[in-house]
């Protein structure tokens, strides 16, 4: 968001790295880490979105361009730093993502703490 700093890089890439939600025993008790896994980091501004008000998503609380850039290549060298394998998506860049959720896991990410 447009109030981020290093410090939410370095939450966020620790998260992402040592989050226990892969399965081992029935239990979601290994990290992507400890699986050895890879990571695809694509940068999505649009998780912002806003509509509390009118039928326009306000994207306010979005990093400025030059800005999210920024942070979303520190994410992606600091993930890289824990030796894992790192794919990125271009930055700014319209596409088309494809993925298959193993499992009905979705977990919200916030340096904010939100949730």
């Amino acid at each position: 968001g447009r109030d981020d700093t290093e410090k939410d890089v370095q939450y966020m890439a620790e998260k992402i790295a040592t989050l226990r939600v892969f399965e081992e025993d029935g239990k979601m008790q290994r990290s992507l880490l400890d699986v050895q896994g890879r990571v695809i980091v694509v940068s999505q501004f649009t998780l912002y979105g806003d509509v509390k008000k009118g039928r326009r998503p306000g994207f306010e609380r979005a990093a400025a361009p030059d800005v999210g850039e920024k942070l979303y290549m520190e994410v992606v060298e600091r993930l890289r730093s824990f030796g894992l394998e790192v794919q990125t998506g271009v930055f700014g860049a319209h596409m088309q993502v494809g993925l298959v959720n193993d499992g009905p896991v979705t977990i919200l990410l916030s340096s904010e703490k939100e949730f």
